[in-house]
């Protein structure tokens, strides 16, 4: 099992480059390091900054030195962090990291930029015509060009895996600062109303038999009668799929099509630059990311919402990566065992935070990398070296040696 830990270039260059990698390296006892190369819009508390406890993320940003013309087909260049535009603050973290003998992977955030006031016309489209302005929807061919170049750039930093987030439809909720709601919003609806429909969203359904205007006026019908107060549809697949007498079904399926073909695409230009994709399913970070108390069925269950067909995507060469995000050892056991039974079998990754609200104890988080020790888990991450207290180091290194010896470059 390989391990690995989540952090930020800002991180490295806040305590150090070497100091970061020491306390990865030995104070953890992880093999490898997650360093970020794109990223979106944030604002977070890092609780052991020698300077700042409250660090804000720059705009959809890449934090490597990018090859402009990699990007002449998208027209969409990467918008470069400042803090890398002085330095090249990649490389460094990455060589630092290097000479503590720690794998080095890039995350990668891709659709979830944060540009989309600057790319309005490339942002995912609802029933309503309302713009997701912090996404850009993966069925636009300027912004699959960009996907695919983004990917390759990355690759070529020398790193072993391209860690990919955000590839793949853009969910409801975490979509703004000051998100404000004050009717009810279901969960079906919710859904409903991030339910892209621009127009190469309809064109790709349409290609394949679907009238995408009716399943719009659906979902406009659903989403205001549920608004107004009446009933709404349970969140199931088979529920959802009957609107618009069915042809819903048809949508679903094409949009799923849409981020298959894809992560494809991405996998093979990583792969032409001697690297792994590893896809990340944020299913697992919309049911627990906020409290660690995930309820309902298995995230695994839900990845259908963002168009991820985890098998498909499985079979088209990438590593598919869990989040654990839940403070309960049986809940994450009932969500590793969704995703090992739709993997039949093939290793996957898995996300554990150990940190609140997850993990309050070195106690915790060695319950919940018992589990993980279950099932067929090929990399085990833990996120976030910054945002985490030092003390989770020691947690990670006690739980890691609770299981044994660990090849952290298998």
């Amino acid at each position: 099992m390989r391990t690995t830990m989540a952090a930020f270039v800002e991180d490295f260059l806040a305590e150090g480059p070497d100091m970061v990698a020491a306390n990865i390296a030995e104070r953890a006892g992880v093999g490898g390091v997650s360093l970020a190369a794109a990223y979106h819009d944030s604002r977070d508390v890092f609780p052991h900054d020698p300077v700042h406890r409250i660090r804000f993320s720059e705009p959809g940003t890449v934090l490597f030195r990018p090859d402009p013309r990699r990007y002449a087909t998208s027209g969409l260049q990467p918008r470069v962090a400042r803090v890398s535009r002085e330095r090249d603050a990649f490389r460094d973290s990455c060589d630092a990291a290097r000479g503590r003998d720690l794998e080095v992977t890039a995350w990668t955030v891709f659709l979830h930029t944060d540009r989309g006031r600057e790319l309005v016309d490339l942002a995912p489209e609802n029933a309503f015509g309302d713009r997701f302005l912090t996404d850009l929807c993966p069925a636009r061919p300027q912004v699959r060009d960009y996907a695919v170049a983004l990917a390759g750039d990355v690759a070529s930093t020398g790193v072993t895996t391209v860690d990919a987030e955000s590839l793949h439809h853009a969910p409801f909720d975490h979509g703004g600062h000051h998100e404000r709601s004050f009717v009810p919003l279901g969960e079906t609806t919710r859904f409903l109303l991030a339910l892209c429909f621009c127009t190469p969203c309809q064109d790709r359904a349409g290609a394949d038999g679907v009238d995408g205007e009716r399943v719009r006026d659906a979902v406009r019908t659903a989403v205001d009668t549920a608004m107004a107060g009446g009933s709404e549809l349970p969140m199931d697949r088979a529920a959802v799929a009957g609107l618009a007498a069915g042809e819903m079904a048809g949508y679903l399926r094409a949009r799923t099509a849409t981020v298959t073909d894809l992560v494809a695409e991405v996998a093979g230009k990583v792969a032409d630059e001697g690297a792994g994709l590893s896809f990340c399913d944020l299913s697992g970070a919309v049911k627990g990311y906020a409290t660690g108390s995930p309820e309902g069925d298995g995230a695994a269950a839900s990845s259908w919402t963002l168009g991820v067909d985890v098998p498909a995507l499985a079979a088209a060469g990438t590593t598919i990566g869990v989040l654990g995000y839940t403070n309960d050892p049986a809940r994450l056991r009932l969500d590793l065992d969704g995703y090992q039974r739709l993997l039949g079998g093939r290793p996957f990754g898995l996300t554990l935070r150990p940190m609140l609200p997850d993990a309050g104890s070195a106690a915790d988080l060695r319950q919940k990398v018992a589990v993980a020790n279950e099932f067929e888990v090929s990399q085990l991450s833990f996120y976030h070296y910054g945002l985490a207290p030092l003390t989770a180091l020691d947690w990670i290194r006690e739980a890691l040696g609770s299981i044994g010896p660990v090849d952290a470059h298998d």
